[in-house]
């Protein structure tokens, strides 16, 4: 396929993960890099990429557009006076290290191994979003500083690892910590936007074999996934949301974790199996 063809094929498939990616988000409160890294690494493999360094090149996309996504929503959130910026402040410093950490290690990696941690961390993430309960307590009040200097970091680092935002970890934190849904979905956008922040300067700068990098690579961030895909989810995100509200999205939310756990097994068997 010569260079005109292959940009324009992958312009099209990006431009259909996009705009899935942003009704999702939208319409079951997911952060879209859970659609977004298993999308580039079948798309990007499709069109003859693969190798070391093709799930870095994943990785690292997803977590530029999350830079967008989670400032536009955090704003959002903001002015409706749902962001708690204490929780915020408090877990920002270990959020910021475990981001950075998961950067040296995703570049320190095989691209086999990463595959392996997002098909099990996807498989834990569905099997929440399947069976998980509204009420699940462990306490009624945020952790103290010994429990958030674990948990903040670990939050950071395995969301790197995975190329996701602050929703698919921190959501299911703070609400198990007593926080209400909406205050967890719209602090876990500042969440986002301190993982992605430092570890899309880390991506941007790895070097990524020749095999693994579609055109226009930057480091380990693809400029034409990038900006197509943001373009489509700021379309489709609100389309999302609208959806939600006109819709009981609780039969969605358990097909969209069937849907995560077929494509994280998935991932884990080719990984395992080739």
């Amino acid at each position: 396929m010569d260079d005109f063809g292959l940009l324009m094929s992958m312009g099209a498939l990006l431009v259909v993960i996009g705009a899935l990616a942003g009704v999702l988000a939208g319409l079951l409160g997911v952060g879209g890099g859970i659609v977004l890294v298993p999308a580039f690494f079948y798309a990007f493999q499709t069109l003859g990429y693969d190798g070391p360094g093709l799930m870095q090149v994943c990785l690292g996309t997803s977590l530029a557009t999350i830079i967008v996504t989670s400032a536009r929503s955090l704003q959002s959130h903001h002015r409706k006076g749902a962001v708690d910026w204490a929780i915020l402040r408090g877990w920002a410093p270990g959020i910021v290290l475990g981001a950075i950490a998961g950067v040296t290690v995703a570049a320190g990696v095989s691209s086999l191994a990463l595959q392996v941690l997002f098909g099990c961390l996807g498989i834990v993430i569905g099997l929440y979003l399947a069976f998980g309960k509204p009420h699940w307590r462990i306490a009624q009040e945020m952790p103290g500083l010994l429990t958030r200097s674990v948990l903040s970091p670990a939050l950071g680092f395995l969301s790197v690892l995975m190329g996701i935002g602050g929703g698919s970890f921190g959501v299911p934190v703070m609400t198990l910590y007593g926080r209400p849904i909406h205050r967890a979905v719209a602090t876990a956008a500042g969440f986002g936007m301190l993982i992605a922040v430092p570890s899309v300067i880390g991506f941007a700068v790895l070097d990524i074999p020749a095999t693994a990098r579609p055109p226009l690579t930057l480091g380990a961030i693809n400029l034409p996934a990038f900006l197509l895909v943001i373009a489509m989810t700021l379309i489709t995100a609100p389309l999302g949301a609208r959806l939600a509200h006109a819709t009981d999205p609780r039969p969605l939310r358990r097909i969209f974790a069937l849907f995560l756990l077929v494509v994280a097994g998935n991932m884990l068997r080719g990984a395992i199996f080739g």
